[in-house]
């Protein structure tokens, strides 16, 4: 039998904080001399910076999830708003040509209305593409969300340990 070897490896840089190269921004939230902006502060910044259609729309859906689960928290992760209640519920997302909703477990929810229309073919999450034109059924949308904090709360409870949701 032949007998492993094993290569030391380069000992570890110490990581330091570093001001973002020349022509980088400097990510959201991550400021190097302070505390993280709020969450909240970044969605609505988000929001201006989208103008027309898309920022009208990120805000309108943003407020029925809000208006649907009052426990509702709203993160920024991965450069994008999250809503979580137990566990992340939907990140909105906007593209050139529609505004995405992503639902983390949307293919485990009961969906009557048909809302989901993106990323179908996946086991875990579902999606709402939202073109300018679109309207979103408002009373199906809020069924929606409540369904996904329901299933993140039966999932929470199953686990036991399981962490509960905790605002940013």
């Amino acid at each position: 039998m032949a007998k492993a070897t094993l290569r030391a490896s380069k000992p570890r840089k110490p990581t330091t904080a570093s001001t973002p190269k020349a022509g980088t921004r400097a990510r959201r939230g991550a400021a190097p001399d302070g505390p993280a902006e709020p969450a909240a502060r970044l969605i609505d910044q988000r929001i201006r910076e989208l103008e027309g259609w898309r920022g009208e729309t990120l805000a309108r859906m943003r407020a029925l999830i809000l208006e649907a689960d009052p426990g509702m928290t709203e993160e920024w992760k991965w450069g994008t708003p999250v809503w979580s209640h137990h566990g992340i519920v939907s990140t909105g997302e906007a593209y050139t040509k529609v505004v995405k909703l992503t639902f983390a477990r949307g293919a485990s929810l009961p969906d009557p209305a048909h809302l989901f229309n993106s990323s179908l073919a996946g086991k875990t999450r579902r999606a709402i593409d939202l073109h300018e034109w679109e309207q979103v059924d408002a009373g199906a949308f809020k069924a929606l969300v409540k369904a996904a904090v329901a299933l993140n709360g039966r999932s929470a409870k199953a686990k036991p340990g399981a962490r509960a949701a905790r605002p940013v």
